[in-house]
């Protein structure tokens, strides 16, 4: 892998910031560590790639903040043998972390623009257990088959069922839902069984899910 370029102080405070605020699981944390975070933004923000903030990407979207990504990978608790779906690639960087965790990784993009740098970064930084497919995240293509853990990372109403559907035995799925302008919580869903065990996380805030693929972007 490609090391960062930011300097040996930022990446130690972008760690404890990390560690001070709860996250405690070693491979969620070495895999935050060794992805370049500031790669997977425009240079004019990489000054800011390393502090716990949010950061703006193309076509309206954003790079959510180092510690919502950290808890919620560190929630999925992702084994080294598990298929994950990412719905939401965005700058392509929650998914170069998962790749460090997960045998394989499918990320979904409803825009091209999105779809098509994320596919070229992740290819050039060679994390070549990511697919990203250009598609409705909520409609997936036939023939993904199941998944271990999915990850949503666009704010829904309400739980889809058909990324339930797509949940192994034993898997865990999480997603923010609420409104697109108002309250959301984190839900951690398990499949045990037959039975669908939910449970809220933490208040977030991302942007709104919306259908298809988009037209222009």
């Amino acid at each position: 892998m490609n090391s960062s370029v930011a300097a040996p102080p930022e990446k130690m405070m972008f760690q404890l910031s990390l560690r001070r605020r709860g996250i405690s699981d070693r491979g969620v944390l070495q895999a935050m560590e060794a992805v370049p975070r500031d790669r997977f933004v425009d240079p004019i923000h990489r000054p800011n790639a390393w502090r716990d903030t949010a950061l703006p990407i193309p076509c309206g979207q954003t790079l959510s903040q180092p510690f919502v990504i950290a808890y919620m990978t560190e929630q999925l608790r992702i084994e080294p043998g598990h298929r994950v779906l990412e719905i939401g690639t965005g700058s392509g960087y929650h998914a170069a972390v998962l790749s460090r965790l997960a045998r394989d990784v499918v990320s979904v993009e409803r825009f091209r623009t999105l779809a098509d740098r994320a596919r070229a970064r992740l290819r050039e930084l060679n994390y070549g257990n990511v697919e990203v497919v250009l598609a409705d995240g909520f409609a997936l293509p036939d023939g993904q088959g199941t998944f271990d853990r999915i990850l949503v990372t666009v704010a829904t109403p309400e739980l889809p069922q058909s990324l339930l559907d797509l949940l192994d035995p034993g898997g865990v799925l999480i997603a923010p839902v609420g409104p697109a302008n108002g309250r959301q919580t984190l839900i951690r869903v398990q499949r045990k069984d037959d039975e669908l065990i939910r449970r809220p996380l933490v208040d977030v805030r991302f942007v709104g899910a919306l259908p298809g693929i988009a037209r222009e972007l």
